[in-house]
């Protein structure tokens, strides 16, 4: 009898200078699980500095619950502000920092990469990739969309990494292009995703 696929954790992290969004996924298998997710609420606070302690010690916090094996992160997106791209870096940086702190091997992934892996369209808004992430996950709505975004960023590593999930919506999709060895992009009929995927097999469990 084979022994069962040995499970890990993936914590993405989506940076943010008023709410870091993060959600935990759990792979055993072919069997995805969402273990937790939320944002570490920053809005209160007035002083920059404080609220980068704030995400290394949180972030800190939720690898040592969790102990994850990879933590991924969405890169700031370019923008004409140069001071919002900076801040956001700085925020970025400070989680990082807290996993590398541990000995955890760290990934980025650019926003429209991110959205693209999980809706097959690297336009779509956050709504779009909430809804899917919570059908995929089977999880409740947040309170705020961070909290999706974060989960998203931890399918996007599973997906792009080669994950099993993965693998198998590409081979459920008609002439895909492969991201990275992930989850497909694109076809010449339109966006092959997670969403025609799911339409094409409503039985399919998660």
């Amino acid at each position: 009898m084979a022994s069962p696929a040995p499970s890990y954790r993936i914590l993405g992290v989506d940076p943010g200078t008023n709410y870091t969004g993060y959600g935990v996924l759990e792979v055993e298998g072919q069997t995805l699980r969402a273990v937790t997710l939320g944002d570490i609420d920053l809005h209160k606070l007035t002083d920059p500095y404080e609220k980068l302690h704030e995400i290394f010690v949180q972030v800190g916090r939720i690898i040592d619950t969790h102990k994850p094996r990879e933590v991924a992160f969405e890169s700031p997106f370019f923008e004409s502000n140069v001071q919002s791209v900076l801040k956001l870096g700085r925020a970025q940086g400070v989680a990082m920092s807290a996993a590398l702190s541990r000995g955890i091997p760290v990934f980025e992934y650019a926003p429209t990469r991110i959205k693209q892996s999980i809706t097959g369209r690297g336009a779509a808004d956050k709504e779009q990739v909430a809804r899917l992430v919570e059908k995929m996950l089977c999880v409740d709505r947040p309170k705020r969309l961070d909290a999706t975004d974060g989960l998203a960023v931890a399918l996007c590593h599973h997906f792009v990494s080669g994950g099993v999930i993965g693998r198998m919506a590409a081979n459920g999709a008609a002439k895909s292009k492969s991201l990275g060895g992930g989850l497909l992009a694109t076809s010449k009929r339109g966006s092959s995703s997670w969403e025609a995927f799911l339409k094409k097999n409503p039985e399919r469990k998660i």
